[in-house]
């Protein structure tokens, strides 16, 4: 009975309820490696629940899909990237939690969306000088590593800037998606407490409604995997850039 009155509390309409299945059907594709549609998942549960609000929502099922993420591509985790990214992450969420109730969303959204255009545009111009250089500069991957970190906590918009950097290390498909699997489970989990404790924004009723999201999440991860296994390695990079790019137009716009 209280399960029931928890998700009625929410007054979500028929309409409302369908977009929240479409963008936790598509958070379960996206942990399966179908990379870059993670701005449009936050931007739906943003519209239903509000901005930060949505951000505790999401968290949990992150933490889920991540599990299953990690379990079907462990074995393709190059975890010499990942020990040098999360010293840097972790510094990032941190920043994040301090000023998180004070930036500007706006100023934020755009700055984000800026940063994320004109990275897609040089990983562009790099894919067409077919170039397998990769970047070895500690700058940038103790940048990337701290934007990641910082975005992520704000409003779960790391995507981009990981695929970004996975990208420019000329990752193999199922090395892009195995070192981001476990990458995101590590930071979401260390995330977790900042939302219940900080920012109160994981609660026994957010909870509850994940349970009933959970399931579609599954769903969405399974379909993707087996739809991964069909692209190939060229194809999956042009596939990760073109749908980066929109999604930072969509955020600037947002």
């Amino acid at each position: 009975m209280i399960y029931i009155e928890i998700l009625q509390s929410y007054n979500l309409t028929v309409f409302q309820w369908a977009a929240v299945g479409c963008a936790v059907f598509l958070l379960g594709l996206s942990k399966s490696g179908i990379k870059g549609i993670g701005i449009i998942i936050v931007v739906i549960l943003a519209f239903v629940f509000g901005e930060k609000a949505s951000t505790g929502i999401l968290l949990p099922m992150l933490i889920s899909a991540d599990i299953f993420a990690v379990v079907y591509y462990n074995r393709h985790a190059q975890w010499k990237y990942i020990k040098i990214l999360i010293p840097w992450m972790i510094i990032g969420v941190l920043v994040g939690v301090w000023i998180g109730n004070d930036i500007s969303e706006i100023i934020f959204k755009r700055l984000m969306a800026i940063i994320i255009i004109g990275s897609v545009i040089i990983m562009f111009i790099s894919e067409n000088r077919k170039s397998d250089k990769v970047p070895t500069n500690k700058l940038f991957s103790s940048g990337m590593g701290f934007l990641a970190g910082f975005t992520t906590m704000i409003g779960n918009l790391a995507g981009p800037i990981s695929n970004i950097y996975f990208l420019a290390m000329r990752f193999p498909k199922n090395e892009f998606i195995g070192t981001a699997a476990w990458l995101f489970f590590i930071i979401n989990v260390f995330k977790l407490p900042f939302h219940f404790f900080v920012w109160k924004t994981v609660t026994k009723e957010t909870l509850i409604l994940n349970t009933v999201l959970i399931p579609v999440v599954v769903f969405g991860f399974l379909l993707g995997a087996f739809i991964v296994k069909f692209i190939s390695n060229i194809n999956y990079r042009r596939f990760i850039l073109i749908v980066t790019a929109i999604g930072g137009v969509i955020l600037f716009f947002r």
